[in-house]
């Protein structure tokens, strides 16, 4: 999945309601990663938006094969490269004040480290639901892709700055 395209302006959609009910009913938790689980719950709760898909970033690498491995790195000097499967959130917002107010203070997360976090957009996304956006983990070289091989000592950077984003995702929503 190719994420990035430049944000685009909130328009006008009449069936946002529609839609937000029938994308919710399909999503279940089985398919969110645990450690943002409640993060998505709250979201989801909030009446001018709600996610499309989202994942918490996992780190692969030698003698850690699980796709879905959501534990920290290990300390250690034996490991070169990491494969980082990036973490996201897309999610559809309302335009309405609510939902102009909630892409603003998105927009603000991203400013914590332009090099390794973007809002954005993603055509795909757009083209079946508009008002799409996504916040995105990625060092800004490789923001077009998926995934990464990074060596070891940027992928203990990037999962430091993908922890706080979301913890500043958590604040949001409490002072929301």
């Amino acid at each position: 999945m190719e994420t990035y395209t430049e944000p685009k302006s909130l328009v006008e959609n009449p069936h946002y309601q529609e839609q937000r009910e029938n994308t919710l009913v399909a999503l279940k938790d089985a398919v969110i990663d645990e450690p943002i689980t409640e993060l998505i719950n709250t979201l989801n709760r909030l009446s001018h938006c709600f996610t499309l898909q989202s994942c918490y970033g996992h780190f692969i690498y030698s003698g850690q094969t699980d796709l879905y491995n959501v534990e920290p790195l290990p300390l250690t000097d034996t490991l070169a490269t990491v494969e980082y499967r990036i973490a996201y959130i897309a999610l559809c917002i309302e335009n309405n004040d609510l939902g102009r107010m909630l892409l603003d203070g998105l927009k603000r997360i991203a400013d914590i480290d332009p090099q390794n976090i973007q809002f954005c957009c993603a055509e795909w996304f757009w083209e079946r639901q508009v008002n799409s956006y996504a916040l995105q983990v990625e060092p800004d070289r490789f923001k077009f892709q998926d995934k990464a091989t990074l060596d070891y000592q940027e992928a203990l950077r990037i999962e430091e700055i993908r922890n706080d984003f979301f913890f500043r995702l958590k604040e949001l929503l409490q002072n929301w």
